[in-house]
């Protein structure tokens, strides 16, 4: 069965990347929470997309400037969320909140644009302190990130994050030991597909948000989807053959 992963959390409806999102994105059926992890001014992994809190929040400025007690404070905003003014969250609170579940758990690793010192270690560290090995996955698009984390933690899966054409992608995710491939869906074709799955290497495509390409996808049996809208997702795996 395709297992469906919330992108940033319900973020169709909800603040992204917020526990509201997370909840409500478990309450309509996903399989899974997809987020995004930087690292604070003390080392304390953040749950946020961008490396500035600007797109998300009233404040200005780079996670990495922030202390994580500073960032408790920031809340995320947006002029159609008005109502749901929902706190940045740690990786820790949404460990503690997810353990407790059936859910999978993608963390993106996002250091691909700033070097956060140790950000491997530090997310291994907080994923084993909860035992959740088995149902983490981490993806980045930083691929040396992705060797470092299966040099630090052999048994944790790890997905090749990517956004363009790639020759024999199967091939690569195989040669950094990782067991999937996250392609932006716009480069999945159903003989990448087929390729992958020959070679027993998962592939996940972001972000599929159109019936028509989640059909696709249920029905090429994909080990999982990344979307922005898990509860039509759910619907519509419930009716595919």
């Amino acid at each position: 069965m395709t297992l469906i992963f919330a992108h940033r959390g319900f973020s169709m409806k909800y603040p992204e990347n917020s526990m509201l999102a997370f909840k409500k994105a478990a309450e309509v059926g996903a399989d899974g929470i997809e987020l995004d992890v930087h690292l604070s001014k003390d080392k304390v992994p953040i749950v946020i997309h961008d490396e500035t809190i600007d797109r998300t929040t009233h404040k200005n400025g780079y996670v990495k400037d922030y202390t994580s007690e500073e960032l408790k404070k920031v809340h995320k905003s947006k002029s159609f969320f008005k109502k749901d003014l929902e706190p940045i969250p740690t990786l820790d609170e949404v460990l503690n909140w997810i353990v407790n579940s059936n859910l999978f758990l993608n963390i993106e690793i996002k250091n691909d644009n700033i070097n956060y010192e140790g950000i491997e270690q530090i997310i291994i560290d907080m994923v084993k302190k909860y035992k959740m090995e088995e149902r983490v996955i981490l993806s980045s698009f930083n691929h040396c990130s992705l060797e470092t984390c299966k040099k630090t933690a052999p048994t944790i899966d790890t997905a090749v994050l990517y956004n363009e054409n790639m020759f024999q992608p199967w091939n690569y995710a195989k040669s950094l030991l990782a067991s999937a491939i996250h392609p932006n869906r716009k480069f999945t074709s159903d003989e990448l597909i087929h390729n992958s799955q020959k070679n027993d290497v998962a592939v996940r495509p972001w972000t599929v948000n159109k019936p028509q390409t989640m059909r696709k996808f249920f029905e090429e049996n994909c080990a999982g989807i990344i979307t922005d809208d898990p509860e039509l997702a759910f619907k519509i795996r419930s009716t595919s053959k």
